[in-house]
C-alpha cells in the first residue's frame, strides 16, 4: 500500500470515531463544541435544615423549575453556619451552572458583621440567577407574659431575653437595633432557625423572639404566641393591627430576601437559561399559591439587582450597628 493511500484509509476511521463520539454524548454539541445545558439533574442546595423556610421554597421552586428544564433539580440540605457550609461547597463547584443554592441574604449582608473576615460569604463571589422573595420578620412573646408592645418591654426594667435563630442573622439584628435603640436591656440567645427559637418562648426560656413571619402566623392565629412589632418597611397586610418599628418611631428595618446563586463564572447563556426556568416557576399558580400561604413577597428581580442590594444592606447594617455600638459576634 502507497503513503497516499494509507492517508486515505485514515480519514474514513477518524470519520468514525468522530461520529461514534458524538452519538456517546447524544449529539448534544453547540456550535461552539460545548454540551447543551443542562446535561443533567440540576443540584439545589439549601444551607438550612429540612422544614424550614429556605428549605420549602427552595423545593416548591424546583418542582416547577424542573418542568421547564426537562431534567431533575434535587434539594440537597447542608446546614451549618448560616448557611456558609452550603456557600462554600458551592464556590468550589465546577461553574457550568449544574449547581445552584437558594441564598439568604442575611448571610452576605449580617453575617459577615459577625464572623471573622474568612469566614464571611460574599455575594459578589457567585453568579446571582434571580431574586426570589422577601420574608418579614416579626417579634413575638408568649401570651401569658403581659408583653403586648414595645412600650411594654420598655416598662418591665429588666434584662430580657431574645431568642434568636442565629448568630449574625435577620432575627438577631433586629432585635439587637430595637433594643438598643429604644434603651431596653437584653441578652441574646441563639437557636439554630425559628422553629427553636418560638419553642423557647412558648416555653418560656425566653421573653421574645425574632422570627419569620410565615413560621409564627399559625401560632399567632391561635393566640399563643403576641405580635409585638414588625421589622418591615410598611405594616404587613398579614398582621394589619400589628405596627412597625419604623412607625414606632425606631430605625429598625430588617427583611429576609432570598436568590438563586451559581459558581462564580458560570457561562451567561447557562444563567439565563436557568432564570428563564425560574421565571416560569413564579408564574406557575401552585407556586404562587403557596407564597400567599407561607406569607411571602415576590421580590424576583433580576441577578444584578440583587447584588446592589445586598451589598447596600451591608453597608447600612454596617453602619447601625457602629452606631449603637451592637456586637453581632457572640461567642466565636
Amino acid at each position: 500500500m502507497t503513503k497516499k493511500s494509507v492517508r486515505r484509509a485514515v480519514v474514513p476511521v477518524v470519520a468514525a470515531a468522530l461520529s461514534l463520539s458524538l452519538a456517546a454524548c447524544g449529539g448534544n454539541l453547540s456550535s461552539g463544541g460545548e454540551g447543551e445545558f443542562p446535561s443533567g439533574p440540576v443540584t439545589m442546595v439549601v444551607g438550612q435544615d429540612p422544614g424550614g423556610s429556605t428549605d420549602l421554597i427552595g423545593r416548591a421552586l424546583a418542582d416547577e423549575a424542573s418542568k421547564d428544564l426537562g431534567v431533575a433539580v434535587p434539594v440537597v440540605n447542608t446546614p451549618g453556619a448560616n448557611g456558609a457550609l452550603a456557600a462554600k461547597e458551592l464556590a468550589g463547584k465546577q461553574p457550568d451552572g449544574q449547581n445552584l443554592m437558594v441564598i439568604n441574604a442575611s448571610l452576605t449582608s449580617i453575617t459577615p458583621l459577625a464572623v471573622s473576615p474568612e469566614e464571611a460569604v460574599d455575594i459578589n463571589d457567585f453568579e446571582v440567577v434571580t431574586g426570589i422573595s422577601q420574608d418579614d420578620y416579626v417579634l413575638v412573646a408568649h401570651a401569658e407574659s403581659g408583653l403586648n408592645s414595645v412600650q411594654s418591654l420598655i416598662d418591665a426594667r429588666r434584662d430580657l431575653k431574645l431568642g434568636t435563630t442565629g448568630v449574625g442573622t435577620g432575627s438577631q439584628l433586629s432585635q439587637e437595633l430595637l433594643f438598643k435603640h429604644a434603651g431596653i436591656p437584653g441578652t441574646a440567645v441563639p437557636f439554630d432557625g425559628g422553629s427553636p427559637a418560638m419553642t423557647a418562648v412558648l416555653g418560656k426560656q425566653v421573653d421574645v423572639a425574632s422570627v419569620q413571619l410565615g413560621e409564627a402566623i399559625s401560632q399567632i392565629k391561635a393566640g399563643e404566641l403576641v405580635p409585638l412589632v414588625t421589622f418591615s418597611a410598611q405594616r404587613s397586610p398579614y398582621l394589619p393591627d400589628t405596627p412597625t418599628a419604623v412607625e414606632k418611631g425606631y430605625d429598625v428595618e430588617v427583611s429576609q430576601f432570598r436568590a438563586i446563586a451559581a459558581p462564580k463564572g458560570t457561562p451567561r447563556e447557562a444563567v439565563d437559561r436557568l432564570r428563564t426556568a425560574f421565571q416560569s416557576a413564579f408564574a406557575a399558580e401552585s407556586y404562587k399559591k403557596f407564597n400567599e400561604e407561607n406569607l411571602l413577597t415576590p421580590h424576583e428581580v433580576d441577578g444584578a439587582q440583587v447584588v446592589e442590594e445586598w451589598t447596600s444592606s451591608l453597608e447600612s447594617y454596617r453602619a447601625l450597628v457602629q452606631k449603637y455600638g451592637i456586637d453581632l459576634g457572640g461567642e466565636k
